[in-house]
């Protein structure tokens, strides 16, 4: 990958018209700064930052955060409120629970989250944070290691501040992604394998909090024409429902009990 960052802040679905040309040309502008659009928070209070554990079956439910860009936030959804996946997996929290945030940022790069969304995730208390970030920071060229730094700040800022265990996505197969149709295939497989080492070494740290959520094994089905949605980019209805169900899995294998 280059050093140099793709300018994509304006908006995600302009941004991935160059993708293709970023990863074949590796020409690059300047970034711009952008205007962050944020998924629907749908907790009504935001409590003081503490950091007292939270025990992820606690008797009063599971405290839900996801951080994330467009996919948390749910572009590409016919109702993206509803339809994102963390909506998707918030809806299988126990009886009790508190309703889940939803921090995500359309646009947002890792580096960008770091301000932007771990202060409101650790000022909510959780007990279990999602952490979807990866793909706009691939798009953009950022090196693995610049990357991995940044994940690893909202990781240590969880793992340190919160007692939540925490999930985090990799990056899924998108060489079938048709946005990338023009791609140097080779290349871009390249760069998502190092990205998905990087993120399995940030949880190998701290293994009893940090869980790997694999969207990479078996992605066929996450990158097929029926789960991407018209844009050509972001998950469809029956994506989100895909990806949710892989966070979902990973979260009922470290116990957090989520309904069928």
């Amino acid at each position: 990958m280059g050093k140099t960052i793709v300018p994509m802040w304006k908006s995600e679905l302009a941004v991935v018209t160059v993708i293709c040309a970023a990863f074949v040309a590796c020409s690059a502008a300047p970034a711009a700064q952008p205007s962050p659009t944020r998924g629907p928070t749908i907790s009504p209070s935001s409590p003081s930052p503490s950091s007292a554990p939270a025990s992820a079956t606690a008797s009063s439910g599971i405290k839900y955060v996801a951080i994330g860009a467009s996919d948390t936030v749910g572009v590409g959804a016919s109702d993206p409120a509803k339809g994102s996946w963390p909506a998707l997996v918030a809806a299988r929290l126990p009886a009790g629970s508190p309703p889940y945030t939803n921090l995500g940022v359309a646009g947002s790069l890792t580096l960008q989250a770091i301000s932007q969304q771990l202060p409101g995730a650790i000022a909510q208390r959780p007990n279990v944070v999602s952490v979807w970030l990866a793909v706009n920071d691939l798009n953009a060229t950022i090196e693995p290691a610049s990357f991995a730094d940044s994940l690893r700040q909202i990781v240590d800022g969880l793992v340190q501040k919160t007692g939540a265990t925490i999930f985090v996505g990799n990056v899924p197969d998108l060489r079938a992604v048709p946005v990338y149709a023009g791609a140097d295939k080779a290349r871009l497989l390249a760069g998502i394998q190092a990205y998905n080492d990087a993120i399995a070494a940030i949880a190998a740290r701290n293994p009893d909090r940090v869980k790997v959520v694999d969207l990479f094994t078996g992605s066929a089905a996450l990158v097929s024409t029926g789960t991407v949605s018209q844009d050509g980019f972001h998950p469809s209805d029956e994506g989100y429902q895909l990806i949710a169900d892989r966070f979902a899995g990973a979260m009922r294998a470290s116990g957090v009990p989520l309904r069928a």
